[in-house]
């Protein structure tokens, strides 16, 4: 079936019939999911600590861990700066300039990879430009490009829940007069599906060269699969290429607000003026010491991945299949809607993922520590033989 996009100025984009239902994704409902737990920024809990601490966190894709020792004396050594405007930042540009062996001038700091996403689509999607990425994905940068006013062109997973990169690449091409940013969450959330590096290689060789594209690396650190790399090599080629990094994940600094991108100078002259420069002494210090501690990352992938894998193994032997996973988070088929499912999760003193339309029979699950992936299948159990028993009494 073909489909097509139509845009406020009355701009009709056909597209192929190999692309399938490729649409413009109704802003409405995309504000709609903004202003709920659809795609909503995850806020503080209210209630006393105590309770909050008693929950088994498994809803937000954090480091369970916090951080390392390295990194929290580090950040309490940076406090001494905290009556201070100006400052040493601990050389937080130049380390990470290091990292991805780019200039300081190819890299600019974020309250953390969310920040990131709001730059780049205040910076590339004005003048009524239009935004390409997958369906779904990170559905908090499609409110975001909404609340622009901007179209959305999202193109269907493949039925393995991969991105479709061909798709992608011709709705490129259909709408290439339109089109100011695309988007490419790798590996993707909400599924944990990575795109190959010759997929990617595809996709940049396959759109026109105009086209700024946004690669979100967010979950780069769990990825243990040898037909996946990073995409800053890109920059070094001069592709219209900007990668996003968090330190919100493996580094356990979600609550702290660090990210930062990795693009062509030129590009980042474009996003700067848009960034709101708004991290602190503490955070730039512990972000420093985060990438120069690879031992405790590398700790922190191991316990991960077979947290992850023996979960995953565990739900299958009680029939409940789960989409492969390259991240912190896996998504399990529950086979009914998520949404009441999470409520009893909550009952239980365990956290799971928002819906994520589309896909409203599965679950994302964050891998917690192993106590909390304990608790999540003892509920897991009891939760769904009730609404098993319910269902044939």
């Amino acid at each position: 079936m073909a489909a097509s996009r139509v845009s406020r100025r009355g701009f009709v984009g056909g597209v192929a019939t190999a692309l399938g239902a490729i649409g413009l994704a109704p802003q409405s409902e995309l504000w709609a999911r903004s202003r709920g737990v659809v795609g909503a920024i995850p806020l503080p809990l209210s209630g006393p600590e105590e309770e909050y601490d008693g929950f088994a966190k498994l809803a937000n894709n954090e480091n369970p861990y916090g951080p390392p020792d390295s990194v929290m004396k580090a950040m309490t050594h940076a406090m001494k700066y905290a009556n201070r405007y100006g400052y040493p930042d601990g050389g937080i540009v130049d380390e990470i300039a290091k990292h991805h062996g780019v200039k300081p001038e190819n890299v600019v700091l974020a309250a953390g990879s969310g920040e990131i996403l709001d730059v780049c689509g205040t910076t590339f999607l004005q003048n009524d430009r239009v935004l390409l990425g997958a369906d779904p994905s990170y559905n908090i940068f499609y409110a975001h490009a909404t609340a622009l006013k901007a179209d959305i062109i999202k193109v269907p997973l493949l039925p393995d829940f991969r991105q479709d990169i061909p798709a992608t690449v011709l709705a490129a091409r259909r709408n290439a007069r339109d089109v100011g940013l695309i988007y490419l969450c790798n590996p993707n959330n909400p599924t944990g599906r990575l795109v190959t590096k010759d997929e990617v290689r595809q996709l940049l060789d396959g759109i026109p060269e105009d086209i700024p594209v946004l690669i979100d690396e967010a979950y780069h650190h769990f990825v243990d699969d040898p037909s996946y790399a990073t995409s800053v090599p890109y920059v070094f080629e001069g592709r219209q290429v900007i990668v996003a990094r968090t330190f919100s994940k493996i580094a356990a600094l979600a609550g702290m607000r660090l990210g930062y991108a990795v693009a062509p100078k030129s590009l980042i002259q474009r996003m700067r003026p848009y960034t709101v420069a708004s991290i602190s002494a503490i955070v730039k210090y512990g972000g420093v010491a985060a990438l120069r501690d690879t031992d405790s990352q590398a700790w922190v992938k191991k316990v991960t991945i077979e947290l992850r894998q023996k979960t995953m193994k565990d739900l299958a032997a009680l029939g409940y299949e789960s989409v492969p996973s390259d991240t912190n988070f896996f998504m399990v088929n529950l086979k009914r809607p998520v949404v009441p499912v999470i409520d009893e999760f909550k009952k239980k003193g365990v956290l799971v993922g928002r819906p994520f339309p589309p896909l409203n029979e599965h679950l994302r699950v964050s891998i917690g520590t192993a106590d909390e992936m304990s608790r999540f299948m003892l509920a897991f159990r009891d939760i769904m033989a009730q609404r098993t028993a319910a269902k044939t009494g």
